[in-house]
């Protein structure tokens, strides 16, 4: 069997790289990106055949970057899996922490080890663009002042030694990664639905969008606003509900929405991840 062609963002080790493997449970080759642009972009060129898309995270919240991209690229959802995130304090071999004097890292993984960091005095605290990215620096670099935060396997991918592990301020850590492809993927019952949508300038419009899914006892599962571009205090709707595009009900409370709103956009049908401790 050939190995599906994987995009993620960030470096070999990061945290999309395991949701990826995780979810694919066979041989895959990686494309990692520099920026979640490139990500798109990758997948919407045919350069890879999937890409993987951190979109919401428990306790920082959703990555509304990558709404945005969502509805720009038009790149359906086939699938999502949820990734437990521990952070981990790694330095280059034989470095003690005594001499740490900064720590590098992706600042929503800084900010989640922020209790941690705080206990440690005169310490210099530096975002950069990745958490496996950080790891590859003190090891290219030979950074023995500087350690970085990251996953126990980016450690292992850059021969760099664990000082601490699960520094996390708080366990219940978890990110839930999008699988994007070229072509949808429905499932023929069950599973979720993303769509995003914007509604007329009427009284009661929100109201009446979420009313056709009551009406067949569809079950919403979130909801998410994002500014529409070029209208001020206008705002496009991300949704997610229960049950395929494929199944009867579902495909009438679409039919249903497009009557009564300004913009549709079907995002994906796809099977409820799993989640990876």
């Amino acid at each position: 069997m050939r190995n599906p062609k994987i995009a993620f963002q960030g470096e070999i080790g990061a945290y999309s790289e395991q949701a990826a493997r995780s979810f694919f449970q066979q041989e895959i080759a990686l494309f990692p990106q520099p920026t979640f642009k490139k990500l798109f972009q990758s997948l919407a060129s045919g350069e890879s055949e999937y890409a993987v898309v951190p979109i919401e995270n428990s306790l920082a919240g959703s990555v509304h970057e990558n709404y945005d991209f969502l509805l720009e690229y038009k790149l359906p959802i086939v699938g999502e899996i949820v990734l437990h995130i521990s952070h981990n304090l790694m330095a280059y071999p034989g470095v003690k922490k005594e001499i740490i004097r900064r720590v590098i890292s992706h600042p929503q993984a800084l900010g989640q080890c922020r209790v941690y960091l705080e206990e440690w005095p005169n310490l210099l605290i530096e975002p950069g663009y990745d958490t496996a990215g950080s790891a590859k620096l003190v090891r290219e670099k030979k950074l023995v002042d500087t350690a970085a935060i990251a996953s126990k396997q980016a450690a292992g991918d850059y021969g760099l030694e664990i000082i601490a592990e699960a520094i996390e301020s708080n366990h219940q850590n978890y990110t839930r990664f999008l699988i994007l492809a070229k072509e949808a993927q429905p499932p023929e019952k069950g599973g979720k639905t993303s769509i995003v949508f914007s509604t007329k300038d009427i009284p009661g419009a929100l109201f009446k969008s979420l009313a056709v899914f009551a009406l067949r006892d569809i079950n919403l599962l979130k909801i998410e606003s994002r500014p529409l571009h070029g209208k001020p205090f206008n705002y496009y709707f991300y949704l997610d509900f229960e049950g395929s595009l494929k199944e009867e009900a579902q495909k009438n409370a679409i039919n249903h929405l497009k009557e009564i709103t300004a913009f549709i956009q079907i995002l994906g049908s796809f099977n409820k991840g799993k989640t990876i401790e």
